[in-house]
């Protein structure tokens, strides 16, 4: 039995409040943590099947051009250049693969052949030194020196922004600039392909498995039905691993070619050049208010860059039309075509930059007008979105801004450079956080079986987010069975398809699907009980209705199999899904060196319904580290002669270290989001990220009146500014 629901309308009954074995939304330890630290959870490129070779993928040394000729390669078994190779890899949810053909150079770094040889270290020695001719071609690398695309969906206007600029009494006209940035996921990509016949298995490092699937297929040009994926473990993504890459599709040609396992997995660097970058962002933004602070123009002018045909391009703007009011507002999008590595989805892709970008300028908007920075987001929060006049399917962006601010202790803050300890300077900021909400399509199957025990299946992904968990406790909490009675099984396509981990949807689109299936379960349970499945209590493997109770071993013949299948609907385009919260920072400056340490970080968000709150922590942690990143150290560095990566690991591409991080605090609203299905739980692993890098940029100038506005804010460009 399936229970199918589509979510045209809200859900209000808040039933999950006041289910008896109240194990849902507490921090429970992960269910695969003992795999996972004693490591016996097999990772993709730890699978050993019998017999198997290893391939190193030869990359292209032009920005563009043919490839001529490529030599063998002595004590390779193969030198494997295949039409089917793709340039780049794919985006999440694509049903197609990306664009194939190695003979054609995009960019410096991309995958033309696989050398496969039967040790790794073969393999590496003959894929550095085999001879390739090439007939380069000179092609642009900076997004500067082209003249950009202008994508018509992506413009918008309403108003008059130049006369609300001249008629305004305070405006804010500034350029900002972040540099491309990159996943770094602490797993690089690999994958290890096996044919049985004509049906292929691969385990790569994926999230996104039922339209990985179908790019697989489309890559090898077979029939879907004859791929299975396999990602039960995945050390993160962070969007690197939405789509299948390079790896995948060639272990795949090469298995097949050779007749025997192949494992393909990439150096950090090669990481660094074939996964997805986030691209860098040139913003202008434009803010006209009153004297009352009341805004009445915006505007946000960004442009970013791709590779030519790629359809994708960073949403730099995407939280900007409904986050603040104005009557006067302008956006433009413009891509620059150059061949860098492709640009793609990273996490929180537009808001990660846009949203940052533009509470640096509410900031500066802030001391322009002489009004507290957080009195001036309260004036400016809209009663519904602005242009579409949508209502909002939950606001909590108020609430967010004046918790933190008590939590955080904002009264303290002091005017800007007036706060000194010693030889620093001390300074606090904050910004509003927010991130576009949305369900996807998913699919799971739950059993329960007649001794008490649950299992949970669907081709889900776990990118240490905390999903094994999640629906785990859901089943649980749905079923009345302990947590260490649920089984959930994940990462397998032949399992029903779920949404996949990305854009924050993961969770609650594939709970939701869980739900669906255990609420059907229950129903076949009340029907035995003679009774509505609303007034069905399970508990500790008994079912109560009235005064009738029984154990479930009596209502249950063997087991009982139900799927579960959500689908978005009406509700996606009658109200605005976000979730919101608020970033605050405390950071000293060194008034000789320029350095900036975090001093402490706070957040607080409304996410709808907290599932596991120890996961849903980590989580934010996670995020706000995120933004100390992007504020103060990370940037991928291309060289502006051919626009290869420059900085292509983790000793040049500076994430965030323990010392960089303080102690970070993380509070939860109270919240339920009845458009957002049954669960009432909305997406939180990217809204820890947005805005929070603004929180250290706008505290860095409070602290000494530096506004950096080309990040990330590196020692030598405040030291430029102090006086």
């Amino acid at each position: 039995m399936t229970r199918h629901l589509r979510v045209d309308g809200p859900n209000h009954d808040d039933r999950l409040d006041h289910m008896a074995q109240g194990v849902l939304g507490q921090p429970l330890n992960r269910l695969e943590g003992p795999l996972k630290v004693t490591g016996r959870a097999t990772y993709a490129a730890e699978a050993r099947p019998r017999n198997m070779a290893y391939g190193v993928l030869v990359q292209a040394e032009i920005p563009a051009g043919k490839v001529l000729e490529i030599d063998d390669a002595p004590g390779a078994l193969a030198v494997i250049q295949d039409k089917r190779m793709i340039h780049y890899a794919a985006q999440g949810q694509a049903e197609k693969a990306p664009p194939s053909g190695p003979e054609r150079v995009e960019y410096m770094g991309q995958a033309i052949a696989l050398v496969v040889a039967e040790t790794f270290e073969a393999a590496r020695h003959a894929a550095q030194n085999i001879a390739i001719r090439y007939a380069p071609e000179t092609v642009p690398v900076i997004p500067e020196s082209v003249t950009p695309e202008l994508p018509p969906k992506k413009q918008s206007a309403t108003g008059d922004l130049d006369q609300a600029m001249r008629d305004a009494a305070v405006t804010v006209d500034q350029v900002w600039h972040t540099p491309s940035q990159m996943s770094a996921a602490m797993e690089p990509h690999a994958a290890i392909a096996e044919w049985d016949g004509g049906h292929v298995t691969v385990r790569a490092g994926l999230q996104m498995l039922s339209s990985n699937r179908k790019q697989m297929a489309d890559a090898l040009g077979i029939r879907e039905s004859k791929v299975r994926l396999l990602a039960p473990y995945v050390g993160g993504g962070f969007g690197s691993k939405l789509g299948i890459n390079a790896e995948a599709v060639a272990a795949a040609i090469a298995a097949r070619e050779l007749n025997r396992p192949v494992m393909v997995a990439m150096t950090r660097q090669q990481v660094f050049d074939l996964a997805h970058r986030r691209s860098e962002t040139r913003q202008r933004v434009r803010l006209a208010c009153d004297a009352n602070g009341v805004l009445s123009g915006i505007g946000h002018d960004v442009l970013v860059s791709n590779l030519p045909g790629s359809e994708f391009s960073e949403p730099v703007t995407q939280a900007t039309p409904f986050t603040y009011q104005a009557a006067h507002r302008q956006i433009v999008h413009a891509v620059a075509r150059i061949h860098r590595g492709c640009a793609g989805s990273v996490r929180a892709p537009g808001e990660a930059v846009g949203v940052t970008i533009f509470e640096c300028a509410m900031d500066e908007l802030a001391e322009a007008a002489g009004i507290d920075p957080v009195e001036l987001r309260l004036r400016n929060i809209p009663d519904a979105e602005p242009v579409t006049d949508r209502p909002f399917s939950s606001h909590k962006l108020a609430e967010a801004l004046r918790d933190g601010a008590q939590r955080f202790g904002w009264s303290a803050r002091k005017p800007a450079g007036q706060r000194i300890e010693g030889e620093w300077f001390i300074g606090m900021g904050m910004a509003a956080a927010v991130r576009v909400n949305m369900l996807v399509e998913s699919r799971a199957r739950v059993t329960l079986h007649q001794d008490g025990r649950a299992i949970v299946e669907t081709d889900m992904t776990d990118i240490g987010t905390g999903t094994y968990t999640i629906l785990g406790q859901l089943a649980a909490e749905m079923l009345g069975l302990p947590a260490d009675r649920v089984e959930v099984r994940l990462g397998d396509t032949d399992f029903p398809p779920a949404a996949g981990s990305g854009g924050s949807f993961g969770a609650a689109s594939s709970g939701n699907s869980v739900y669906l299936a255990c609420e059907e379960i229950r129903s076949q349970i009340a029907k035995a009980m003679r009774c509505d499945e609303t007034d069905l209590t399970l508990h500790d493997g008994m079912a109560r209705a009235g005064n009738v109770s029984r154990p479930l071993s009596e209502l249950i013949d063997g087991q009982i199999t139900a799927e579960g299948h959500l689908q978005p609907g009406k509700t996606e385009k009658t109200h605005r899904q976000a979730t919101w919260g608020s970033h605050w920072a405390e950071v000293a400056v060194n008034r000789w060196t320029g350095e900036v340490r975090v001093r402490r970080m706070m957040g607080v968000f409304a996410c709808g319904r907290v599932l596991n709150e120890k996961t849903a922590r980590s989580q934010c942690l996670g995020g706000m580290s995120f933004g100390i990143g992007i504020a103060l150290t990370e940037a991928m560095e291309h060289d502006p002669r051919d626009g290869h990566v420059v900085s292509r690991d983790l000793a040049e591409y500076h994430i965030p270290c323990h010392a960089d991080v303080p102690e970070l605090e993380v509070h939860f609203l109270p919240e339920r989001d009845a458009y957002v299905g049954p669960l009432q739980a909305k997406g939180l692993g990217e809204l820890g990220i947005c805005g929070a890098g603004a929180a250290v940029l706008n505290a860095i100038h409070n602290a000494c009146g530096v506004r950096v506005r080309q990040l990330p804010a590196t020692p030598d460009k405040i030291i430029a500014g102090l006086d």
